[in-house]
């Protein structure tokens, strides 16, 4: 296959298994979109959409690495005990009300270490990708950009993202610097990219920290677990 990305053949064919799940992503978004008269069956609409487009990216990886392990938020599968592929999908509440702010997260992990990190964000079709040791890079429209975050301290300066109102009312922070998107795996990305100073949450399912870790970390940033807190910062930031 032809490369589209700065990285490993791996790297792309992970991308691509992405792509091709995103086109069907779409689709379903627009038909959630038609069905905001009904948030019951715009919910079992995406439950369903959800299932499939799970086993699709599954199918594909085991394309990528046949004898890989699986690790989802519903899934886990034993593989060779040397690779295992670990994806997840964010923002499923964002996903019902029609709201396009969701992503798709894909990290490959060998022998205990993350080698590959993947967030993307289908309706935008925009990639956050990290290789280890290669840096952090946000991809569209055919154009890669290194990503790198912030340098900003002060407190009046910053912005940060949290998970839930309770986390965000456990800070004394100014109302302007705080923010709720509903999808932490891009608040991640968000990190890494400059566009948030940080960001802090309840821990998460490792399914959907595990390519963020990587491209903040690629970044230049920092991610840690503290007082059942999670916090991931752009390294020079105080909370």
């Amino acid at each position: 296959m032809d490369k589209l990305l700065k990285g490993s053949l791996e790297l792309n064919q992970m991308f691509a298994a992405l792509q091709r799940t995103a086109a069907k992503i779409r689709r379903d978004f627009g038909e959630i979109e038609q069905l905001q008269q009904s948030l019951s069956g715009a919910r079992d609409f995406a439950a369903k959409a959800e299932k499939r487009i799970e086993e699709m990216v599954l199918s594909d990886l085991t394309l990528v690495r046949p004898n890989a392990g699986i690790l989802t938020p519903n899934v886990s599968r034993d593989g060779d005990g040397i690779s295992e592929f670990i994806t997840s999908k964010s923002g499923a509440a964002n996903i019902v009300r029609g709201n396009p702010h969701f992503a798709m997260s894909l990290a490959l992990r060998v022998n205990g270490e993350t080698k590959v990190g993947l967030i993307y964000s289908p309706i935008d079709d925009r990639l956050y990708y990290a290789e280890k040791g290669s840096g952090a890079f946000i991809f569209s429209a055919f154009h890669s950009v290194r990503m790198r975050v912030s340098k900003l301290k002060d407190q009046k300066d910053l912005m940060i993202g949290f998970d839930s109102a309770a986390m965000l009312s456990a800070h004394n922070l100014p109302l302007a610097t705080r923010r709720i998107t509903g999808c932490p795996v891009l608040d991640l990305a968000w990190v890494a990219a400059g566009k948030f100073d940080a960001f802090i949450s309840e821990p998460l399912n490792y399914a959907e920290i595990a390519a963020g870790e990587l491209i903040v970390t690629e970044a230049g940033g920092k991610m840690w677990e503290e007082n059942g807190q999670l916090f991931v910062t752009n390294g020079v930031v105080e909370i």
